[in-house]
């Protein structure tokens, strides 16, 4: 534990060092700079990564909870389950650049343009396996006991599961997707193949569309000053979100159980 925390002290002792100190209101209020410009922010950046995160998880949750239900549920036995969960347990463990290229090849390559639509495709199939297997977990944690009362009230299976089994589950699988949001915030090789980046403000989701950490990627690799301290002020929002969303979910968890 000590092995582990003396590295997570030293990571946030230096991304605060030098990284609080390229805050500012332009960051949050300003498009990402020329080279050696004067003035600049990440606005562009921060919106684009809200907007692909969001949609990511609007997309992966809701298919990942149902396919969790219906592993934990009705696929415990049937050969569907099985291929179900080999299936997930590949993706789950499969690199996101692996991820990216495949949403290049089937829709960046086929439309011949990069956009923040793809982008969002290729986050929703990182946040659907994690989804999925925490779903199907925090389900299987509850005692079939409870299933049994229910059905001997003649309860049909699907309002157990709604009000019951599901309901009781909800704190850990609220923890699922705050641990998968966690994951695709700060996903920089998807977004390469399939968003790739943009120096100005979009909302369309059929252009390129700039995110937090492509726009680290890029700015922390240059030799200008002031795109290495756009970086770090970068690094600092987005580990600091993640720090929170990761703490959340901790504290939901150790809550309900």
């Amino acid at each position: 534990m000590a092995f582990g925390v003396f590295w997570l002290l030293w990571i946030l002792f230096e991304t605060v060092r030098l990284g609080i100190g390229g805050l500012a209101l332009s960051v949050f209020t300003e498009m990402t700079p020329p080279p050696q410009a004067e003035t600049g922010g990440l606005a562009n950046a921060i919106f684009g990564s809200a907007v692909m995160v969001s949609l990511a998880t609007l997309i992966g949750t809701p298919i990942g909870i149902l396919a969790g239900i219906y592993l934990a549920e009705y696929g415990q036995k049937g050969w569907l389950g099985s291929v179900t969960r080999f299936i997930n347990d590949i993706l789950l463990s499969a690199p996101s650049i692996v991820i990216g290229l495949f949403i290049y090849a089937v829709v960046v390559a086929r439309a011949k343009s990069f956009s923040g639509f793809a982008g969002v495709l290729a986050l929703s199939l990182i946040v659907i396996p994690v989804v999925v297997r925490t779903t199907e977990n925090m389900l299987s944690l509850i005692p079939n006991a409870l299933r049994e009362a229910a059905y001997a009230l003649g309860t049909p299976k699907w309002k157990v599961i709604m009000l019951i089994t599901l309901k009781s589950a909800l704190a850990g699988v609220i923890t699922g997707i705050l641990l998968a949001v966690a994951r695709i915030a700060g996903e920089t090789a998807p977004l390469l193949f399939t968003a790739l980046s943009n120096q100005f403000w979009t909302s369309d989701l059929r252009q390129p569309m700039a995110s937090l950490p492509v726009t680290i990627f890029k700015f922390a690799m240059s030799p200008y000053e002031n795109w290495q301290k756009l970086a770090w002020a970068g690094v600092f929002l987005i580990t600091l979100g993640v720090l929170a969303l990761n703490i959340l979910a901790r504290v939901l968890f150790r809550n309900k159980h």
